[in-house]
């Protein structure tokens, strides 16, 4: 299952509620506000790099772009575009959670 996070886990529990829930290798996909969670140099980068020791994390390019965190994810973050978001959810049934 894919897990879909776009709120930011500085707002949200989101981001923890997936996590919690998701079965050892189901991606997570941040996207909208859900992409502060995979910047480098916040309080949240460990957990992010905690988190991919058991789930790939994708995060979505355009996002990242407009709010101007292009160049600060954290490493191992798997930046895809909207064809790559397209393919991600033809491949899982997902679950949103805010």
């Amino acid at each position: 299952m894919l897990h879909l996070v776009n709120k930011s886990p500085f707002e949200s529990t989101g981001l923890e509620s997936a996590v919690r829930y998701a079965h050892k290798g189901s991606p997570i996909l941040l996207f909208e506000d859900g992409v502060y969670a995979a910047m480098a140099g916040t309080a949240y980068e460990d957990k992010i790099k905690e988190i991919m020791s058991d789930h790939e994390v994708y995060v979505l390019k355009e996002d990242l772009a407009a709010r101007g965190i292009a160049d600060r994810v954290v490493d191992g973050v798997k930046e895809i575009d909207y064809p790559g978001f397209v393919d991600l959810v033809e491949q899982h049934k997902t679950a949103s959670w805010a």
